[in-house]
């Protein structure tokens, strides 16, 4: 994620973007179902999503084909992403005042363009009726400054997947329910069986998965003013929290230096008893490391004393400078309405942001002998009724969570004590310029 509040930083991203931009237009599949040039009065809009071809090519052939013949005048152009590709393209694409009609973003990132105001106010273009079909807190996720910068599409929320061998290696009954829980069952599982219970990430520009659990723990970001709240004794316990986890060698090394990808890669291996993930991974789980999949079992995500929990949310936005803005607005409402959210979740096993889709049944009967799978999809659902996006939505929110991060880090490796760099990071935060 990019931070890009200086004149000169958006140069420079501007130029690593725009050379990213000429190396990824050498690969990126693009995906039309219209590869004739619109015929006179016809609109073209192009859509944008992030790593979704070709598993879902069939999914969104048959959507745009169904938009189109509903809207005779309006033509759809799908065009898929890298994932590692998208911001630094994006970027460029706006920056250049080309920008594709609509765009398939996370609010983190897409909120740090929001503040320079490059997405359309949709609360002048999506009526309340329309709107009032969205969960109202996944709403909030693409809201800067009391504006609407994004529409709610698909959901996860955080599950713990357990390795029931390593549990009962360590005479562990239950998996843990919360993170003064996990750190007990951590020291179990090593001094029981020599492996780790967890992998977390510390890397600044990766999972906020850590950031998320100060807010689960009971403590305030940021307040009112923007400004640093997590300097408070609240702040303080979960600073402690994790440098102790680390100091105990009961963190992997790696967990200052690798991502989440690294957690799977743990937990496929055998090498942890916890991964805390989206239900999505357990397909990847049972493909890459079937032996893993058969003693896997799932349980609610872990949380702190506030019982918070998170929800991941992706969003589509829509850029100011769209030359086709209402009809991407249609497109956007069409591509995330009940009907193709409940058929897209069922897809990709993922959760939809729409109130009529979520009362499906697929999302609340467990079937008689039911899977991993189809248990963590209710799991999954019953969560998000209590769910929550738990980091404020801010245009540079990736340095709030770089500045925590990497105090954290200095801690850790005893550079620093807990409470010099609790207050170097609100003191790197407070004075950013």
């Amino acid at each position: 994620m990019m931070q890009l509040r200086k004149f000169k930083q958006l140069a420079t991203w501007t130029f690593i973007g725009l050379l990213t931009s000429w190396l990824v237009s050498c690969t990126t599949a693009n995906i039309s179902t219209n590869t004739q040039q619109s015929t006179s009065g016809e609109e073209t809009v192009e859509f944008w999503t992030m790593q979704l071809h070709p598993q879902f090519t069939d999914y969104f052939q048959s959507l745009i084909a169904n938009f189109e013949s509903q809207n005779s005048s309006i033509k759809v152009n799908w065009v898929d992403i890298p994932w590692a590709a998208m911001e630094n393209k994006i970027l460029t694409a706006v920056s250049a005042n080309t920008p594709p009609d609509v765009v398939n973003l996370n609010p983190v990132f897409a909120s740090q363009l929001a503040g320079r105001n490059a997405w359309l106010n949709l609360d002048t273009k999506i009526s309340n009726a329309e709107r009032s079909s969205y969960l109202p807190n996944i709403w909030k996720a693409s809201t800067l400054n009391d504006q609407s910068f994004g529409v709610p599409w698909y959901l996860t929320t955080r599950l713990t997947i357990y390795n029931i061998d390593l549990l009962k290696q360590a005479g562990i009954i239950q998996p843990p329910a919360t993170y003064a829980e996990l750190a007990d069952v951590a020291q179990k599982i090593k001094e029981k069986t020599g492996k780790y219970g967890f992998f977390v990430t510390f890397a600044p520009q990766d999972s906020g998965e850590v950031l998320e659990s100060f807010v689960q723990m009971g403590v305030t970001l940021v307040n009112t003013e923007g400004k640093a709240a997590f300097n408070s004794p609240e702040g303080k316990a979960a600073f402690q929290y994790w440098v102790d986890l680390y100091k105990k060698g009961l963190l992997p090394r790696e967990s200052l230096t690798q991502g989440h990808r690294h957690a799977i890669d743990l937990y496929q291996s055998g090498q942890t008893a916890f991964l805390a993930s989206g239900p999505e991974f357990l397909r990847t789980i049972a493909n890459n490391a079937p032996e893993i999949a058969a003693v896997s079992a799932i349980a609610p995500q872990v949380t702190g004393d506030t019982g918070k929990k998170n929800v991941a949310v992706m969003n589509v936005v829509i850029p100011r400078a769209s030359k086709h803005p209402d009809a991407a607005v249609k497109f956007a409402l069409f591509l995330t309405n009940d009907e193709n959210q409940l058929a897209f979740a069922k897809a990709a096993n993922v959760l939809p942001s729409t109130k009529k889709a979520l009362e499906d049944s697929y999302f609340k009967d467990v079937p008689e002998n039911a899977s991993t799978v189809e248990k963590a999809r209710v799991i999954s659902a019953t969560q998000l009724q209590e769910a929550e996006v738990l980091t404020p939505t801010l245009s540079d929110s990736k340095r709030l969570q770089k500045a925590i991060y990497e105090n954290l880090q200095a801690a850790m490796l005893g550079q620093k004590t807990v409470d010099q760099a609790l207050e170097d990071a609100a003191t790197e935060w407070n004075n950013r310029a």
